[in-house]
């Protein structure tokens, strides 16, 4: 191993990573021969081929994708340990890429991002606000808000709440329809279905009784819980809501919340990274800054 040169192997993870050697090269900030040179160096090195080559595509030998799957955390940490390193004592600054469900992102993120940006200025926040899982590590996120229970045991997770979830109309609807006492009286009301199928949907409310488990309908069903509130508060029919989506609306007087006693038991909210090691100044920032002054989510 003493033997082989580690720029030869930053050369070779850069080539996979960015599917070609041209890309490989800009990325490294040398010519393209040069990330040629190197790679051919390391299979002479290895004595193995590692990369297929031809004049429209690289594909990686049995060899090379075993070498490049052992290697390129090793790579990717130096580059973290460097880019740390050269932090140390400096302002933050730099991209912070942050990737979050669309309500959580307008309606809790939008105002702590903004604080953040004023208080450390050289610091660019990019957030993509979807309810796509998205792969951290390979989209090249540092950061992501999580409303839904964690499957990848890899990711460092910090809880940030719960999304429960309550009953709300419009005071127009209630002026118009008596409103429902038990859940039991949903079954008779025009309600705003989020992920509903064939305009029905099932709501298991949690109550002073336990669990009461109500198939409701709609003329609405959407996947969008932005688009529930704006139909709700348009008297479209009775809705299911985050609680910090509806709050602002009940202390305007907008919103009632119907059923009081009941909600849906929400999936628990975290922020959640690929890794802390050797983490840049400017992630941990923010993530501490998200930690500290996001409200808390009921």
């Amino acid at each position: 191993m003493s033997t082989i040169d580690l720029n030869h192997v930053v050369a070779f993870v850069r080539v996979v990573e960015e599917e070609s050697f041209t890309a490989a090269a800009k990325a490294l900030g040398v010519p393209k021969s040069t990330v040629s040179r190197a790679v051919s160096k390391l299979e002479e090195e290895l004595d193995v081929r590692l990369l297929h080559r031809t004049t429209r595509k690289l594909s990686l030998t049995e060899a090379g994708t075993a070498f490049f799957e052992q290697v390129r955390e090793a790579v990717s940490g130096i580059d973290d340990a460097v880019e740390a390193a050269s932090e140390a004592g400096k302002t933050p600054r730099g991209i912070v890429r942050v990737t979050a469900p669309v309500d959580i992102g307008v309606m809790l993120l939008a105002d702590v991002v903004s604080r953040f940006v004023r208080k450390y200025p050289q610091i660019h926040v990019e957030l993509t606000l979807t309810s796509r899982i998205v792969d951290l590590v390979k989209e090249g996120f540092d950061l992501a808000v999580r409303a839904a229970k964690l499957d990848d045991s890899t990711l460092v997770a910090r809880k940030l709440g719960a999304t429960s979830m309550g009953v709300f109309a419009s005071r127009g609807y209630l002026d118009k329809r008596r409103r429902p006492e038990t859940p039991a009286e949903l079954v008779g009301h025009d309600c705003v279905l989020f992920r509903a199928k064939a305009g029905r949907a099932s709501w298991a409310l949690v109550g002073p009784s336990g669990v009461e488990e109500v198939e409701v309908r709609g003329a609405i069903g959407v996947d969008d819980i932005l688009f529930v509130q704006r139909a709700v508060l348009a008297g479209a029919g009775v809705g299911l809501l985050p609680m910090f989506l509806a709050r602002s609306h009940v202390e305007s007087g907008e919103l009632v919340r119907v059923l009081p006693s009941w909600a849906v038991r929400g999936a628990p909210v975290h922020l959640v990274a690929p890794s802390v090691r050797n983490e840049p100044a400017r992630v941990a920032l923010f993530r501490e800054f998200v930690v500290a002054n996001l409200r808390a989510i009921d």
